[in-house]
């Protein structure tokens, strides 16, 4: 789902032509020989901008395949900052520390292979974002195991809460029930402000307020 319309997101998305042409385009050709899904530039812009509104220096992404996403907390971040990422597939953690060298992004990173929500766990301290893009059965626990470790005035991020759609209808998957569910728990949690902004599939941007 590409929101507002096919027109008008082609005419955002040209907007974001003028970053870095080399690993984007690279990142983007793998994502699209794989048929693996990535934010795209203006999401990746988005999360960029956000993370600098806050002053972000310390990122945790509970998931972020090959690097894409990290991409852009990376900028935002600049060298002396965190961004840890995190996937199940050793290929991906390697893909992206080739990618994010390439762009001259790697310094603040640190991939870790394995379970974004155990990884989490085990990690100390409290982030100025964490950015959720996982699998989507796992979206409440997600929010539940993050919500006090982002700090007060930090963001927590979700990807893929419209879901092409299917959270409007009557669509009872279990994936499906779990965004419904993780989006409900966020809005009714008094610690956070939160808005969808409709850009791609729907993103959520939750401030920690108290």
């Amino acid at each position: 789902m590409n929101l507002p319309n096919e027109e008008l997101s082609s005419y955002i998305r040209a907007l974001h032509d003028g970053y870095d042409e080399t690993v984007l385009v690279e990142m983007e050709a793998l994502a699209k020989e794989r048929g693996f899904p990535i934010v795209g530039r203006v999401v990746g812009a988005s999360l960029e901008l956000f993370a600098r509104a806050v002053g972000a220096k310390r990122v945790f992404e509970m998931g972020s395949g090959f690097g894409f996403s990290g991409y852009w907390f990376s900028r935002a971040v600049g060298a002396s900052g965190e961004v840890i990422l995190t996937d199940g597939e050793a290929d991906n953690a390697k893909a992206a520390q080739e990618f994010l060298t390439k762009a001259n992004l790697w310094a603040p990173c640190n991939f870790l292979v394995g379970d974004a929500i155990e990884a989490l766990g085990k990690v100390d301290g409290e982030f100025d974002v964490i950015y959720c893009d996982i699998d989507k059965g796992d979206y409440p626990r997600a929010f539940a195991e993050a919500r006090d470790r982002v700090r007060v005035g930090g963001l927590f991020i979700c990807d893929n809460v419209l879901w092409s759609g299917r959270v409007a209808s009557d669509d009872a998957d279990p994936w499906t029930e779990a965004i419904r569910q993780q989006s409900k728990d966020i809005f009714a949690d008094a610690d956070y402000l939160a808005t969808i902004v409709p850009i791609r599939d729907g993103v959520i941007f939750a401030l920690r307020v108290s």
